[in-house]
C-alpha cells in the first residue's frame, strides 16, 4: 500500500502544478455551468491518464528492459526532475481568464487533448518522471506506483472543477504560487532520492 500512496504523491505533485492542462481547467470552472463541469473534468482526466500509461509503461517497460538505460534514466531523470521541482519553486504563475471554453464538448475534447498530448513539456516531463520511477520499481511494484498516480489525476481535476467553481472569487495569484511551492518542493525530494539511488546502484 504504501507504493500505491508514494504513486499518490508523485501524481498530485506531477499534475498539481499550474500548466496547460490546470489552467484549461480552472477557466473551464470559471467560465462554465457547473452542469457541464463533470464532463470537461472527465475529459482531461482521460487524456492525463492516458499520456501517464504510456509514459510509465511505454518508456518504463523499455527502461526496465535494458539495464544501462536504466542506470541512464536514472541519473538523467533524478537531474531533470530536481531541476523542474526548483523551477516550480521559482516560479511565479498566474491566473489566465482568457482561454475561450464556451464550446461544445467535441471542440473541448479536443482542446483538452492538445493541451495534454500535444504539450511538449508534458511529454518531456512524463517520460522522465514515469520512466525514472518505473525504472527503479520493476514489475508489480511499478504497477502499484501507476495506479497511484492515476488515482492522482481523477482526485486532482474533480478537485480543482469543484473547489474553483465554488470559490471562484477568492481564488488568485497568490494560491497558485502556493500550490507550486509545495509541488515543486515534493518533485525535488523524488528527484534528489533518484540521484541518490543512481550512486547507491553505481
Amino acid at each position: 500500500m504504501s507504493l500505491y500512496l508514494q504513486g499518490l504523491a508523485i501524481g498530485l505533485a506531477y499534475v498539481a502544478p499550474i500548466g496547460m492542462q490546470n489552467l484549461f481547467v480552472i477557466n473551464a470552472a470559471l467560465t462554465q455551468p457547473r452542469r457541464r463541469l463533470i464532463p470537461i473534468a472527465l475529459i482531461v482526466i482521460f487524456f492525463d491518464i492516458s499520456l501517464l500509461l504510456a509514459c510509465f509503461f511505454g518508456v518504463g517497460a523499455l527502461v526496465e528492459r535494458f539495464a544501462g538505460l536504466q542506470m541512464i534514466v536514472l541519473a538523467a531523470g533524478g537531474l531533470v526532475v530536481s531541476w523542474i521541482g526548483l523551477g516550480l519553486i521559482r516560479e511565479r504563475p498566474s491566473m489566465d481568464r482568457s482561454v475561450d471554453v464556451d464550446v461544445p464538448l467535441s471542440k473541448i475534447a479536443a482542446k483538452a487533448f492538445v493541451v495534454t498530448w500535444l504539450n511538449p513539456q508534458a511529454l518531456i516531463d512524463g517520460t522522465l518522471l514515469f520512466g525514472s520511477f518505473r525504472a527503479g520499481h520493476p514489475g508489480a511494484d511499478g504497477t502499484l506506483l501507476a495506479l497511484g498516480s492515476a488515482t492522482a489525476s481523477c482526485l486532482w481535476f474533480s478537485g480543482v472543477t469543484l473547489v474553483v467553481s465554488l470559490f471562484s472569487a477568492r481564488f488568485s495569484d497568490r494560491i497558485l504560487r502556493l500550490i507550486n511551492i509545495v509541488c515543486g518542493s515534493v518533485i525535488l525530494v523524488y528527484g534528489l532520492r533518484l540521484i541518490l539511488q543512481f550512486i547507491r546502484a553505481i
